[in-house]
């Protein structure tokens, strides 16, 4: 029984890295321009887990609902680009 979970599993994800339309993932530039001074200790570990520290800094991420949602999470703090 788990050697035939662990075949589905394997075509699974066989299956998602041969569609085209999922590897084709948008890019997103993202800015701080405010300081994380007076946040929540929350909002400075996404800050520090997108890779901005300075204001004024951009990063460059692949527009995944996961680095979305933490761009959600200090949406106040950052600014957000869409690039190609």
């Amino acid at each position: 029984m788990l050697k035939l979970l662990q075949n589905r599993e394997v075509f699974h994800w066989k299956r998602f890295l041969k569609d085209k339309s999922r590897n084709k993932m948008g890019k997103i530039k993202v800015t701080k321009v405010k300081s994380a001074i007076n946040r929540t200790k929350n909002q400075k570990l996404v800050l520090e887990s997108l890779g901005l520290k300075r204001i004024g800094q951009t990063v460059e991420h692949d527009d995944t609902p996961n680095i979305l949602g933490m761009v959600n999470k200090v949406k106040h703090l950052v600014s957000v680009e869409e690039t190609k």
